[in-house]
């Protein structure tokens, strides 16, 4: 597993593409997941039918991916009780959870502490009524912030454009600070919305029906990141 964000303080906005398993067979998860080659990130979603209304699945089959691939396993806990979960996650390269989820910002910081202690970066989310402006002065105490473009739970719905604000207000606070902080952005994405969320300043572009959905799915993991690196 990794132990750093890609790049560094000061390099600048990022462009990797994190196709969600979500949107695979799940009974051919490996041949899924060899069908894009170009991917930078695989992201996993966990959801507990609690936090939101779907049930995905858990840390067995989240792990089940692991000796399957190489890349970057991003988790993303869309669960209640993050403290009681996520560390069991800790062995993945990312681990997310939602400031939703957790009793207040101070208690987020600490379990991103508590995360990045144990070997992973430490991410947070936010739903798309959800502000950024109580983290802009913490961000340094989170690896990546996951702005939701839809209202998490179920895959395919259309992308909310006015959630860019937030990605503008993040990229312009990491730029000025020189942080590492990633900005990832999850819900609706494919070439078009891409384009849209790469001129805000989107580092990590999460794709599931757009990838695994196409006739190609490595064919569409490029025109992801093609149409965000001509946006920037």
């Amino acid at each position: 597993m990794t132990n750093s964000p890609t790049g560094g303080p000061g390099n600048g906005q990022q462009t990797l593409v994190a196709p969600s398993i979500l949107a695979a067979d799940f009974a051919f998860l490996a041949r899924d997941i060899a069908a894009v080659p170009s991917a930078d990130w695989l992201h996993i979603d966990v959801m507990d039918a609690h936090f939101v209304p779907n049930l995905s699945f858990g840390l067995p089959i989240a792990t089940a991916v692991q000796p399957h691939t190489d890349k970057h396993l991003d988790v993303h806990l869309m669960i209640a009780d993050p403290q009681r979960w996520a560390k069991d996650y800790a062995d993945f390269d990312s681990v997310t959870f939602h400031l939703e989820a957790v009793d207040s910002l101070a208690a987020a910081r600490e379990l991103a502490a508590q995360l990045r202690a144990s070997g992973t970066l430490a991410g947070i989310s936010v739903k798309p009524d959800t502000p950024v402006d109580p983290l802009l002065d913490h961000l340094a105490d989170f690896d990546l912030v996951l702005v939701m473009s839809v209202e998490p739970g179920f895959g395919g719905q259309k992308f909310r454009p006015e959630v860019l604000g937030k990605v503008r207000a993040l990229r312009e606070r990491i730029d000025r600070d020189g942080l590492a902080t990633l900005i990832e952005i999850d819900g609706g994405i494919g070439a078009e919305t891409a384009a849209q969320a790469a001129a805000a300043g989107v580092d990590v572009y999460v794709a599931g029906s757009s990838v695994f959905g196409a006739p190609d799915p490595d064919a569409a993991v490029q025109q992801i990141r093609q149409a965000a690196v001509q946006a920037q």
